[in-house]
């Protein structure tokens, strides 16, 4: 009987030639599928926003935001997407010799900016669609309020919280590529991603939803006016702009989620199973490699 999942030295096996797809697809196809995997983890940012911008419970609502936003990372894996914090895992390719660090850096920067584009897109169509005026605008000031906390994190904070989230989502992709079946993709993303939201680390790409679409709201006053109700101050909520969002929050929580993803998953189940090019548990290959 065939087996419906992957052991870890097999799943670590696989991702030396998933790395090298990733690596090898053209620069059309990484952009596209960037923004395609940025609007799914915007769709799953705003969702969870919607569900809990009224709720009084901060941990149930965390906990409800954590179980809509894993769609987002369902989408990508099932669907198709490229989604930067997931491609973090490229690494191990690369050093197990397959692929080069300079594909590396091209899929992470191409991918990154097809994330941003497709997250920042989702801000803009979800703030201009009037949405934000649920509950009488509560959901525009909730969304500014959360836009103001992201940004108001120190740079030590939002590194650690950004390194915390991408261990996560790189177990849950992990994970995921150990199942070979729809359900088992569906419970192996769910639980990880789950837990990282419940528990309030940061994610880079959710974060290219959330901060603009903060800094959109902030441009209507009924919603402003909600956010001071909700406990912004005047002067974070003047300190809510571009320049924040990317020196205060994208930035610092961009080079945790590498550190998170690469560094504490990939390079760790490399250490584990593929250094020297044996995989522990796995047969090792002794016939001689072919020099042509």
């Amino acid at each position: 009987m065939e087996k419906a999942f992957l052991s870890p030295p097999e799943i670590a096996a696989e991702f030396i030639e998933t790395g090298a797809k990733k690596i090898s697809n053209s620069a059309r196809s990484l952009i596209l599928l960037g923004i395609m995997a940025g609007a799914f983890i915007a769709f799953a940012s705003q969702g969870s926003n919607y569900a809990i911008h009224d709720m009084e419970s901060v941990g149930l609502a965390k906990a409800l935001a954590g179980a809509l936003f894993a769609t987002g990372l369902f989408l990508v894996v099932v669907a198709g997407g490229e989604l930067f914090t997931g491609n973090c895992l490229i690494v191990i390719s690369c050093l197990s010799g397959r692929s080069k660090w300079s594909g590396l850096l091209r899929n992470w920067l191409l991918v990154y900016l097809g994330n941003f584009i497709g997250s920042v897109l989702v801000a803009i169509l979800i703030c201009g669609s009037g949405q934000l005026n649920a509950s009488n605008g509560a959901l525009g000031g909730f969304t500014i309020k959360l836009a103001v906390y992201k940004t108001g994190l120190s740079f030590g904070n939002a590194f650690i919280l950004g390194v915390l989230c991408n261990c996560l989502v790189c177990l849950a992709v992990w994970m995921a590529a150990g199942a070979k079946d729809i359900a088992g993709k569906l419970l192996a993303v769910f639980f990880p991603v789950w837990l990282f939201v419940a528990s309030g680390f940061e994610h880079s790409i959710a974060n290219m939803y959330y901060i603009p679409a903060g800094i959109l709201a902030k441009r209507n006053p009924v919603w402003v006016a909600e956010a001071f109700r909700l406990g912004v101050a005047q002067e974070s909520l003047d300190a809510l702009n571009i320049g924040s969002f990317l020196t205060k929050n994208l930035i610092p929580v961009t080079l945790g989620n590498i550190v998170g993803g690469a560094l504490f998953v990939g390079v760790s189940y490399w250490l584990c199973y593929l250094y020297k090019g044996k995989a522990a548990g796995m047969p090792v290959d002794t016939r001689e490699k072919s020099s042509i």
